[in-house]
Parts: C-alpha cells; structure tokens; sequence
C-alpha cells in the first residue's frame, strides 16, 4: 500500500474532561460466524457495510499521528475478513508520536484462530483476546447456537498462546441464571490453561434489549464465588484499564472484572471506536454515530480527517447512565459497534 503524508498537525488527542484519547478500536465487519445469546437474536446478519481495509489503514494512520498508541482490531468477527493479516502488518509499520510500534491487539471469538494466530503473530500483532462464555462443550453450543463450536475456539487459544501472542486473554460474559455456575471453572481454565480469564458485567447492548439489572452478576459476587475455588490477590492496575486484576493466591492464575455496571471506569476512559462503516462513536453507549467514511469519500485530506476527529473527540461523553431513570440504549448493538 502506498505511503500516506502524515497529518500537519500532531496535536494529542484529549476530550474535554482533560482524558487523554490512546486506544483506537477498529470493527472490520459486523459479521459474526456465532449467534451468542446475550449478543444476537440469531436472526439479523450483517447490518452496515464494510470499508476497504486500505481505509481502515488510512483512518488508523492519521488517529497515530494524533496520540494513538494502542490499535485492536474488533467485529462481528473480524477474522471472516479476507486481508486482515496484511492489515496488521500495514498496522505494524506505523509509529506512534513517540516514535514507537502501535501496540496491536484483536478480540475475536476463536473459531477460525488455529490456523490464524501464527500469520498474525508474523504480521506483528502482539496480542489476542478470545471470547469464549463456557468451558464445557454443550454449555458453549447453548450459548453461541454453534454446534461443535467449543474444540475450534479451544485450539484457537492454544494456538495462540504456542505462537505468543500472550498473554492470551479470554472474556466470558456473565448472565445470571445461564452461565455463572461456571466461575469456579473459569478459575480452573486459566490455571490449566495459563490464560487470563477476564469475567464482564453484562451491559444493555444486544439486538432482543432483554438486559435488566438482575441478570447482571456483579464483581463483588464474582469476587466471592471465586474465592469460594481458590483465595485471590488483588493487582495494581493502571488507571485507563477497563479490568480488575486477580492472581490466585499461590501465583497460579489471573483473572480480571470488568464491571462497567457495577463499578463505572468512565472517568478514565481513553477509548474512542471506528465503526465497519467508518463512523467514529466516542463511547459505547453513544446515541450518535460519527461519519468519517464521509468525509474520506468527499475527497478529504489526512489534515481534514484529523480535524473532523478533533471535533468529535471535544464531545465525546463524560459517562454512560446504565441503571439510570434517563438511560438511553445505544442507537447500534454491540455486534454492529465493536468491542
């Protein structure tokens, strides 16, 4: 791909709140190979279109020069794109402002990553998170509505972490009353495993808007029936990480919570997410889509992209209001935004 001018102005990117904008979340399609309950009716497919990736390269390109420094690659699945190892070594060329490598990472739900993860990891992606919401077989299949789902996603982790793309993180969304009999064996998964099982408060974002605070399993009640497995030691963690961070007591093991629900970590979020369509929304629960594909197709320059991300970045929200009397949904569910 041809080299691109870099935007004349290199500003950081920084909201109005004083936060400092680094990860940049890229959706290379809003398809999806599963039908997770907790994400899809099963019914609807893909609902917006997709961009070349040489798009994607170029939206990424001018976000570096404004501060980025972490790029992961999100869906629907984005392993159903064809290119999306060229894209992570496009990716991998770029420099930060500082004049470092992008840290380059994927969230995927595993099924095609056993014979991925190694052209990925010589592309130069760095890391991998595998969303993976049950460690037995017909528990996995209720779950995503895949038959035989459960031994490609687990050979896609073990693929991973042999390649080193590690630590290889496995995200597992709780719903009460469905899956959070598993905690224990979660714990046991990442022992066994050497993974880093992170648990995920369930939020308002799927397509059937079922989502109540009762099906919500909290930290502190993961906290609790975890302990009941193994004791945990609380980590440090740094203030723009979405998750807390456990080891078991004996060093074997981390675990993580993400409680946006419970425990809201807006005041320092970082974040901003490129949709499959190239809009920007500057938060998952946005109501508003940003389009910067536009202004690409209208003949922009990288000076104008960058302006028009400036702007939008000024906006961005201070917080969600999960729970909240005033809560809006998200005009997009999380499978057409992009983790």
């Amino acid at each position: 791909m041809a080299a691109m001018a870099e935007p004349a102005q290199s500003t950081r990117l920084t909201d109005k709140f004083g936060r400092a904008i680094t990860d940049l979340r890229i959706a290379i399609t809003d398809r999806c190979n599963y039908k997770c309950v907790y994400c899809r009716t099963g019914n609807q497919g893909a609902l917006y279109a997709e961009l070349p990736i040489s798009d994607y390269l170029r939206m990424a390109r001018v976000f570096t020069a404004l501060g980025i420094t972490k790029v992961r690659i999100t869906g629907g699945e984005p392993l159903l794109r064809h290119g999306v190892v060229e894209l992570v070594r496009e990716l991998s060329r770029l420099r930060t402002i500082d004049g470092e490598p992008l840290d380059i990472a994927m969230t995927t739900n595993g099924h095609l990553l056993a014979e991925m993860a190694q052209p990925l990891k010589d592309a130069g992606m760095r890391r991998v998170t595998v969303s993976m919401d049950a460690v037995d077989a017909e528990r996995f299949a209720r779950i995503t509505r895949v038959p035989n789902g459960f031994e490609a996603v687990l050979a896609g982790v073990r693929a991973a972490r042999q390649s080193g793309l590690t630590p290889v993180k496995v995200n597992c969304v709780l719903l009460r009353g469905f899956n959070d009999d598993q905690i224990p064996a979660f714990g046991r998964f990442a022992r066994e495993e050497a993974v880093v099982v992170r648990f995920i408060e369930f939020m308002p974002l799927e397509e059937e808007r079922v989502w109540t605070p009762e099906i919500v399993v909290r930290l502190e009640e993961i906290l609790e029936r975890m302990s009941e497995f193994r004791r945990l030691v609380e980590i440090p963690h740094g203030r723009s990480e979405t998750a807390r961070r456990y080891r078991f007591y004996d060093g074997v093991g981390e675990i993580g919570i993400i409680a946006p629900v419970s425990h809201p970590f807006c005041g320092h979020c970082s974040r901003v997410r490129l949709t499959s369509d190239g809009k920007i929304r500057t938060c998952l629960f946005s109501v508003f889509d940003h389009d910067l594909a536009r202004v690409m197709k209208r003949g922009g320059s990288d000076d104008d992209l960058a302006t028009f991300i400036r702007r939008v970045i000024s906006h961005k929200e201070q917080r969600h209001h999960i729970g909240e009397p005033d809560f809006v949904p998200a005009s997009r569910t999380m499978v057409h935004i992009g983790g």
